[in-house]
């Protein structure tokens, strides 16, 4: 087992996950739109969409303890495990939302993010919409310090720092987030203030996006 998914199987299998849905942006998607939680955790956002009334909502994390979790709290979600990420095991354009909360992060490097938007965008049908939130550079010092730290020790992107609890984490320009998505169009895009997995206050940016 892997660093990260080891992380998340033991310490990270605890977390409370705080990000949110706007749910003004996803007025005019169907009810019976197909929607993937990609790195859904515990499923609270599948609950959240399921009690919305959406009727076709799937999560999927490469952790079996967090699935476990959501499926205790949630026997009527459809949570499964991801065998072999970032790949899922299914058909090209087998959905129409991807939400995507968080999970940028938990994915230091540049290629492996570039490779995980590559995946997701060929698992969305034509016009599909990705729904982003993920944590942005933050400018206060504690932080600062981590992330000059983990850059002299290791390389790498400025940002990345690992957390007191052992996961190694990254934080982002909104620039490098945009860029991620170059190939799709911006509908909508908001900053908004989070607590992260380890309760500190920290700023975020959600992107709602559609594929050309």
């Amino acid at each position: 087992m892997h660093e990260a998914a080891r992380y998340w199987q033991t310490a990270g299998a605890v977390k409370t996950f705080t990000h949110p849905l706007d749910s003004t942006w996803l007025t005019t998607i169907s009810r019976t739109a197909r929607i993937l939680d990609y790195g859904c955790g515990y499923g609270r956002t599948v609950a959240e969409l399921s009690d919305l009334g959406f009727a076709s909502v799937r999560g999927i994390d490469i952790s079996p303890a967090l699935i476990d979790r959501g499926r205790r709290a949630r026997p009527d979600l459809n949570l499964a495990v991801i065998d072999s990420p970032p790949t899922w095991a299914g058909p090209a354009a087998a959905f129409d939302v991807v939400i995507l909360l968080a999970v940028l992060t938990c994915i230091p490097d540049d290629n492996a993010q570039q490779t995980l938007i590559t995946e997701l965008s060929s698992l969305l049908a034509p016009g599909g919409l990705i729904y982003v939130s993920d944590l942005l550079l933050q400018p206060d010092d504690r932080n600062v310090r981590r992330y000059t730290a983990h850059a002299r020790a290791h390389g790498g992107p400025y940002g990345v720092f690992a957390t007191d609890d052992g996961a190694i984490c990254r934080h982002h320009t909104a620039d490098h987030l945009r860029r991620l998505f170059a190939g799709f169009n911006v509908l909508n895009e908001r900053r908004v203030d989070v607590a992260t997995m380890n309760g500190q206050p920290a700023s975020a940016l959600q992107l709602f996006v559609q594929k050309a």
